[in-house]
């Protein structure tokens, strides 16, 4: 539309606006324009500036007011103009960066994004409740998507209490966007699993179309024995996993409303406080009746855990990835409940005690000669540590124990094989907090990461390389001799840090706890032997541990501040959020190295194994080494001769 047809428009409109004879309806007339509306019309449109013939538009006002309230603002010094080529004038704040400091959101409804420019706690706690957080550096805004699974978990009662969310977070209507919300909100709410008084299982629809169109177009006999009516089918007994499986990949969740078993009482006291987020976490969980925690390390998913036991009373079973973890668990259960030591056991290989709160790992729960055992036992909530292990074959089998309460904790629900949505429909929803959030409320500590590009340590590797193909080029790469000239040299950056060196070969992790006089904890590593230096790194008797991947999950290493990850590029991005993490703690700084060959494909791996790290807030840099590491490693051989 030309300048000449908005200014008819506004014509039009002012002529509206007064009572036919050219006067001016007293009910229609509007207060003079504030720098503030101003800003918010700035925001509302994504640009720091405008021209009178927009600002009416989106103020709803002639154009002739608006010009004259905007020449008032630039007598007070508030505005500024410039006159342009395609416009006679565009308007500015006469501090614009007082405008760049200010909050904005624009929406793109079709691509169900917003991009918010300096959020406060408040808005990014309003987004969290219906978006997810892609991308959080800050430095083009960040970037939050409307998925359908952030619809189906929002933890309201009724669209109307979503809808005043999303308007609070927004500032603004979005009508395509709040329509396609509701139509999620709806496809959540067509289908659940209730139990029939006759104690089966019975899947039913809201109507009769949906039962048929959608239902039994997906499912067969492997999961329904017959239809109960036109909106209910009998399901067969141990086929609900699968079902809700099937109509959440057709987009369809499906809500678990069966009378499971809620397990014996069990009074549990938390002797702890838990921060304002963790009590959210367990707030939602309590009415979505299962899900997933969602936070980065450090942010106490486990104590959360614990308050969700309290708060649930019933007899608990704990499933977690290795033994070392449950001890653990059942250390940390003991030193923060009012729990005593004969109500807490553990089942594993090298204990087997079934108690109140029984903490078990996953391989032996899912074994038929102990399944039994966990069975006849009511609980009343089943926890899944590191949950992104469930839609494994050998994992997933403990999901059978389907209890009244599922609670899954994850720093990284990421799966490399798409399997992601099993861990939900055999779990529940996500619950998290975006990260960012919590590294600026200083709970736990954000760590710098760095890509350091290594060159060659010596040509006999670089040439080896050269020739070799498949996966020996790629051990070649991440065994570069020259890894270890530059683990030294990081380590001699920072003296008395508590660091962790990451390996991904047993050969390469020897050859470095021997240059560094370091001890190294693979899964070769005796149990013992294992939680002693464990303890020993906790306790700051061994400042270095060499670690195998036997280090990514399900050791508690609270206190290192920094991690230097040597190889193991190829590895999947849930490994870097867990290496990563491994110095996530609420004080101090924490540093995270990553060593790439330089020239090779390492360098790529390095890229995307930490990509979604830098969507979640954390600053992820690059450094090309340019030290002679091959005269170095030289040096270091010297030096260690004379000394002998």
């Amino acid at each position: 539309m030309t300048d000449d047809a908005d200014d008819a428009d506004d014509a039009n409109d002012a002529h509206d606006s007064t009572g036919g004879d050219g006067v001016t309806d007293p009910d229609d007339a509007h207060p003079p324009l504030s720098l503030s509306a101003f800003h918010d019309a700035c925001q509302r449109a994504g640009r720091p500036l405008l021209t009178a013939s927009e600002l009416a538009r989106h103020l709803e006002r002639p154009h002739s007011e608006v010009t004259d309230d905007l020449e008032a603002l630039a007598e007070r010094g508030d505005l500024e103009h410039l006159a342009v080529s395609r416009d006679p004038v565009v308007w500015f704040p006469a501090e614009l960066e007082d405008l760049t400091e200010r909050e904005r959101v624009v929406v793109f409804p079709k691509r169900r994004e917003i991009i918010v420019d300096r959020p406060d706690q408040f808005t990014r706690a309003q987004l969290s409740q219906f978006a997810h957080l892609a991308d959080g550096n800050g430095e083009s805004g960040y970037r939050y998507v409307v998925r359908p699974e952030d619809v189906w978990q929002a933890p309201h009662d009724s669209f109307d209490g979503l809808q005043r969310t999303m308007r609070q977070a927004l500032g603004q209507r979005s009508d395509a966007l709040e329509s396609w919300v509701e139509s999620q909100w709806d496809r959540a709410r067509q289908f659940r699993l209730v139990t029939h008084p006759d104690d089966y299982t019975v899947l039913e629809a809201q109507s009769a179309e949906i039962m048929g169109n959608v239902a039994r177009q997906k499912l067969d006999e492997e999961h329904v024995h017959a239809p109960i009516s036109d909106t209910e089918d009998w399901v067969r007994e141990g086929s609900e996993a699968a079902i809700k499986r099937i109509l959440y990949e057709a987009g369809y969740p499906v809500r678990d409303d069966r009378n499971l078993e809620s397990g014996d009482a069990l009074e549990v006291g938390l002797e702890v406080s838990l921060r304002e987020y963790q009590r959210t976490w367990v707030d939602r969980f309590l009415e979505a009746g299962s899900g997933v925690f969602v936070g980065p390390p450090g942010s106490g998913k486990t104590i959360a855990a614990i308050a969700t036991m309290e708060e649930v009373g019933g007899e608990t079973l704990v499933l977690v990835p290795s033994r070392d973890l449950a001890r653990q668990w059942a250390e940390t259960v003991l030193d923060v409940t009012s729990l005593e030591p004969e109500q807490v056991g553990q089942y594993h290989g090298g204990r087997k005690e079934i108690r109140p709160i029984t903490i078990a790992t996953y391989q032996i729960a899912g074994m038929d000669r102990h399944r039994s055992l966990f069975d006849d036992r009511e609980w009343g909530l089943v926890v899944f540590d590191e949950c992104q292990h469930v839609p494994s074959d050998v994992y997933r089998r403990s999901t059978h124990l389907q209890s009244r309460h599922r609670l899954g904790l994850s720093a990284s629900p990421l799966r490399e094989d798409d399997r992601a949505a099993d861990i939900f429909t055999l779990i529940g929803p996500p619950i998290g907090t975006d990260w960012e959030a919590l590294f600026e409320a200083g709970f736990v500590a954000e760590p710098e990461l760095e890509i350091r590009y290594v060159p060659w340590g010596d040509d006999e590797h670089q040439n080896a390389y050269g020739s070799a193909e498949g996966r020996e080029r790629y051990q070649l790469a991440a065994t570069n001799p020259g890894k270890v000239a530059e683990v030294r040299y990081l380590l001699a950056s920072h003296p008395g840090a508590r660091a962790l060196v990451f390996v991904d070969y047993l050969e390469q992790g020897r050859d470095l706890a021997a240059a560094l006089d370091a001890p190294f904890l693979s899964g070769e590593t005796p149990h013992l032997e294992r939680q002693r230096l464990l303890d020993s790194f906790r306790h700051d008797e061994i400042d270095t541990l060499v670690l195998s991947r036997v280090g990514d999950e399900g050791i508690d290493l609270p206190s290192a501040d920094l991690a230097i990850v040597a190889s193991g590029l190829g590895g999947s991005r849930r490994q870097g959020t867990q290496r990563a993490g491994r110095t996530m703690r609420p004080a101090g700084g924490a540093l995270m190295y990553v060593l790439a060959t330089r020239g090779t494909r390492e360098e790529e791996f390095a890229r995307r194994q930490l990509q979604h790290l830098g969507r979640q807030g954390l600053t992820v840099r690059e450094e090309s080494v340019e030290r002679d590491l091959e005269t170095e490693t030289e040096s270091d051989t010297s030096s260690e001769a004379a000394d002998e």
